[in-house]
C-alpha cells in the first residue's frame, strides 16, 4: 500500500491485488458493505496518519479507481471536521463515507527513465505489436494501453511492465490534462521503429 498527499483535505492510495489478496479481499469486494472492506480502510486512515498525519473525522468522499491486474487506486478527499470533543461522536462511527467507483480496462504504467520503457515496448512488441500512448509528467515517462487486452495476455503483459516499471497511481485523466504527449497513439509500434532491432 502506498499513499500520497494531493492537498490540503486530498490523499490518493495504491492498493496492490498482493495488497487486497492478503486481507482476503477479491476487487469486487470493494463494491460491497462488508467488515473486512471496512476494516481495509481502517488500515488506509492509519496508514495515512503515520505517514503524512492525514486525520479524518465527518464526511470523507472516497473514489475507487479499480485497474486491471493491477489493483486499485483510492482518493479520499475529507470534508469540513466538524468542531467536536471526544466525547461527541462513538469511535466506531468517526468518519461518514461517500464511495464512488469507477472500473477502467486501461493499463497505466510508469517508467523512472527512458531507456525502460524502450526496453518494455521491445519486449512486449509480440503481445501487443502496436497501439498505446507515452506521456511525460513530473519528469517520468507513462505507458497508457487501452487496447487488445485479451485476459489471456493481460497477465502475461502486466508481469513483462513490472520488470521495467511499476503500475501507476496517476490516472489517465491527469496525464491528459497535466502531462506532454510523447506518443499520441502506436506508441508501441513507434517506439519498436525508432529503437527495436530489425527482425
Amino acid at each position: 500500500m502506498r499513499v500520497e498527499r494531493l492537498g490540503g483535505d486530498k490523499v490518493r492510495f495504491f492498493l496492490t491485488l498482493d495488497d487486497l489478496m492478503d486481507r482476503g479481499i477479491k476487487k469486487e469486494d470493494m463494491w460491497r458493505d462488508i467488515p473486512k472492506v471496512h476494516e481495509l480502510f481502517n488500515d488506509m486512515m492509519e496508514h495515512a496518519y503515520q505517514e503524512l498525519g492525514f486525520e479524518i473525522a465527518g464526511p470523507v468522499a472516497v473514489e475507487v479507481f479499480a485497474m486491471p491486474a493491477q489493483g486499485m487506486v483510492v482518493v479520499v478527499t475529507r470534508g469540513r471536521t466538524p468542531q467536536a470533543s471526544d466525547d461527541d461522536f462513538d469511535t466506531d462511527d468517526m468518519y461518514e463515507l461517500e464511495v464512488t467507483m469507477e472500473e477502467t480496462d486501461r493499463v497505466i504504467f510508469r517508467f523512472s527513465d527512458l531507456e525502460y520503457l524502450i526496453q518494455a515496448a521491445i519486449r512486449m512488441k509480440s503481445i501487443i505489436p502496436q497501439g498505446g500512448r507515452v506521456y511525460t509528467y513530473q519528469d517520468v515517462y507513462y505507458l497508457v494501453l487501452d487496447e487488445g487486452l485479451e485476459a489471456p495476455n493481460l497477465d502475461t503483459l502486466v508481469a513483462m511492465l513490472s520488470e521495467y516499471g511499476e503500475a501507476s497511481t496517476v490516472t489517465d485523466a491527469v496525464l491528459t490534462e497535466y502531462g506532454k504527449v510523447i506518443w499520441g497513439n502506436n506508441a508501441i509500434r513507434e517506439i519498436n521503429k525508432c529503437f527495436g532491432t530489425s527482425d
